[in-house]
């Protein structure tokens, strides 16, 4: 497992863009992004704060995506932040995985939401079902870069 992309954007709505590297913190996110800053889309209550620092995106849902949708979407529109290669949740289930010198522990699916739809003009809920990614906590704070190796 490759990390392909990294993906922020500082504020709730608007567009993201692609990074080399970022550095990822423990209770907060990735610097640089929306919900390391609190201006997430989500970042409201009720909605549990604790999973919302980092989300991950199999590199390989894309193209079933854009298979299932007939579209032509990127990266960037399906608002995750680390795009992995060959991605294998089964290996990282209930570990603690490194990307660099960070640390990370899935905590709960990314099923898609009506807002992506929404914001896409989309039907999000049938691109991305079963197929939407995962979320992770930061268990150690630390560099990630486009290209390290997912170590379990």
């Amino acid at each position: 497992m490759t990390l392909h992309a990294i993906i922020i954007g500082e504020k709730a709505k608007e567009p993201l863009h692609y990074v080399e590297r970022v550095r990822a913190v423990k209770g907060k996110g990735l610097e640089g992004d929306r919900y390391f800053y609190g201006q997430g889309t989500f970042n409201k209550p009720p909605l549990s704060q604790d999973v919302r620092e980092v989300s991950i995106l199999p590199f390989e849902s894309l193209a079933e995506c854009n298979r299932r949708l007939g579209s032509d979407l990127d990266f960037l529109d399906l608002r995750r932040n680390l795009v992995i290669k060959n991605f294998d949740a089964s290996l990282l289930e209930d570990k603690i995985f490194t990307i660099g010198t960070a640390k990370f522990r899935i905590v709960r699916t990314c099923p898609p939401c009506r807002y992506l739809s929404r914001l896409l003009d989309e039907d999000m809920m049938k691109g991305l079902k079963y197929i939407g990614g995962y979320r992770a906590l930061i268990v150690q704070s630390g560099m990630i870069h486009v290209g390290d190796k997912i170590i379990y």
